[in-house]
């Protein structure tokens, strides 16, 4: 299957340009991306939904008296 999107004359090549080549690796950046990072509590928006629901939920319940 012949590629007609060349030309007669041009060939295709990759191109390696310096920046491509293997970089060193940054040791910070590895570390922290294995170990655990960022927030381990609900935001606040999620508290507040939860909050919410419990007062929606306290509303809608008959009262057992």
């Amino acid at each position: 299957m012949a590629n007609k999107t060349l030309g007669t004359r041009q060939k295709l090549s990759f191109r390696i340009e310096p920046s491509q080549i293997a970089k060193p690796r940054n040791p910070v950046a590895v570390a922290a991306k294995q170990r655990a990072a960022g927030p381990h509590r609900k935001t606040a928006s999620a508290l507040r939904q939860s909050a919410r629901l419990e007062v929606k939920k306290k509303l809608d319940e008959p009262d057992r008296n």
